[in-house]
């Protein structure tokens, strides 16, 4: 996926020169200050918005020439907001691709984590786990997000960063189905939390709707800009005790 100079305007909030390049087989990151602009590229790359000017190109495609139907079809997202129906837990993972067996449902989720909490469920697999999954619990419905994307095997993964809300447990459960998803795809990840992004690939740095800084981990903690005062104020921040 490739932004070059994207101009975006939405409420009032205008996203200018906008430029970088997500690589298939890797794990780009867009982190920065709230409101700089993460969620809204994010959803410019799956075309949810139309951009002001500029391109943004899908294998070298200009995605404005994609009908939006098909482009999806290239696009798996699992964001923090899992949306879930009144329906099995089976019929929820289905969604990821409708023609999917039920042995191939259970895969994934084997893949995703979710057998072991499946299995306590009353009817299993077959259990209606209410509107939006109102009988799970956050990192539960986290993993069924996942093992939907995994049936649905696209080739881009758009992941707002899913374990920013979880305990311990629950994040460690939910990364591990993430690095069973994200394998040889292209990764868009957002990251709200500085220590989940240092193993990523290539890091992008927005604030104020523009890009200030790009590279990996190392390079732009010894340019010591943006993301190096993040990660420093992150890091003391998590030393904090009451």
């Amino acid at each position: 996926i490739k932004f070059e100079n994207v101009k975006f305007s939405y409420k009032n909030n205008n996203k200018e020169n906008v430029s970088f390049t997500a690589k298939q087989g890797e794990v780009t990151a867009l982190v920065g200050p709230s409101g700089g602009g993460k969620s809204t590229v994010s959803k410019l790359a799956a075309r949810f918005w139309d951009i002001k000017s500029g391109k943004i190109t899908f294998g070298g495609k200009d995605i404005s020439t994609i009908d939006p139907e098909e482009l999806l079809k290239n696009y798996s997202i699992v964001f923090q907001d899992v949306v879930l129906f009144n329906s099995t837990v089976m019929e929820n993972i289905r969604l990821g691709r409708r023609t999917a067996s039920d042995e191939e449902v259970k895969k994934v989720a084997k893949m995703a984590m979710c057998d072991e909490f499946i299995e306590k469920l009353s009817n299993g697999y077959n259990t209606v786990i209410g509107e939006n999954g109102s009988t799970l619990s956050g990192g539960e419905r986290q993993r069924i997000s996942i093992a939907r994307a995994l049936l649905k095997d696209a080739p881009i993964i758009l992941l707002d960063e899913a374990t920013a809300s979880l305990d311990v447990e629950n994040e460690s459960k939910v990364q591990q189905a993430i690095s069973t998803l994200i394998k040889d795809k292209t990764v868009l990840v957002i990251a709200h939390r500085m220590r989940t992004v240092a193993g990523a690939d290539h890091i992008v740095v927005l604030a104020d709707g523009k890009v200030k800084e790009e590279g990996n981990h190392d390079e732009l903690l010894k340019a010591d800009g943006l993301y190096s005062r993040l990660w420093n104020l992150q890091t003391k921040s998590s030393q904090w005790t009451i």
